[in-house]
């Protein structure tokens, strides 16, 4: 049991986390907003020994130096690497504090996203088109830059639709290549393709200049990583360029609000493609889960 367990922000955790958490902890304080500042981050851990987060808010070296109690952070969203994390996991480690994140739990409804989104396109079912006759999904050629459990999911819901899909990664995805998906490298899948869809950790800036001079005009671009997958000088001058498009939603537009302005050919949902009710079943029950087994010491 815990003594004081603060989930510091909106997490997106049901009414039944909500109590399970009351129920392992003597104290539960809940926010549903987002602190603006690492201070504000202080202010509210300071006495915890237990924190929730998601993905929006930080929790630096500094915050967790001043919560001489925490032992345990459960991420409530994907924890890729240390790198990519929003919690600095080097200064827990460094004091014996527990760091979870969960995987899995929001892809099904992105992956509708994605789908939904470029046959709205292709058709221009909404306004905006690609081209200037409407075009099925069949015989499109898509690029998947990173083919993790999203990615994949993506990949064969076009290629049921009978896109031509192949992927880049730095490292092969032997569960990808049996489903047929071939690995190619960055500088051949880039002019091949007409779609390139990006699946990557948060913080992969992959796509430069240099990649988009390759990936060429007449193009899509969707963006389904938290975050951007690209250099935002880069992105702009492509797309001042004819016929090239770039689809994100609630979640891939973070750190780049603000900036499309004036960009017709951005289409931006102002909604998190996972937030369905399933999802957040998902998300409560994967965090309840780790929590329980950091208490039974696995």
């Amino acid at each position: 049991m815990f003594q004081k367990t603060v989930v510091v922000d909106f997490t997106g955790m049901n009414d039944w986390a909500k109590d399970q958490l009351r129920a392992l902890s003597r104290e539960v304080v809940f926010y549903d907003d987002f602190p603006k500042d690492t201070a504000e981050v202080i202010r509210r851990i300071q006495d915890a020994d237990c924190v929730m987060v998601s993905y929006n808010t930080l929790i630096p070296r500094e915050a967790i130096e001043a919560a001489p109690n925490l032992r345990y952070i459960g991420m409530c969203c994907t924890l890729y690497n240390e790198k990519s994390a929003n919690v600095d996991i080097a200064a827990a480690r460094e004091r014996g504090i527990v760091v979870t994140g969960i995987r899995d739990y929001g892809d099904v409804g992105v992956y509708e996203f994605a789908v939904a989104s470029l046959v709205d396109l292709l058709h221009g079912f909404h306004g905006k088109q690609w081209r200037e006759r409407p075009y099925e999904l069949g015989g499109i050629k898509v690029a998947m830059l990173g083919m993790g459990t999203t990615g994949q999911l993506v990949a064969k819901a076009l290629q049921f639709f009978g896109c031509s899909v192949r992927y880049y990664s730095r490292h092969p995805k032997p569960e990808a290549e049996a489903e047929g998906f071939s690995l190619c490298p960055l500088e051949e899948i880039l002019p091949w393709a007409e779609v390139v869809v990006t699946q990557l950790p948060k913080k992969t800036a992959l796509l430069g200049r240099r990649e988009f001079q390759l990936l060429g005009d007449g193009k899509i671009l969707f963006n389904m990583s938290i975050g951007p997958t690209f250099d935002l000088d880069a992105i702009k001058e492509w797309l001042r360029r004819p016929g090239n498009f770039y689809i994100c939603e609630d979640v891939g537009i973070l750190g780049t609000e603000g900036e499309w302005d004036g960009f017709d050919n951005v289409i931006y949902s102002p909604v998190c493609a996972g937030s369905s009710v399933q999802c957040t079943q998902r998300l409560s029950e994967k965090s309840i889960q780790n929590l329980l087994d950091f208490i039974k010491g696995k």
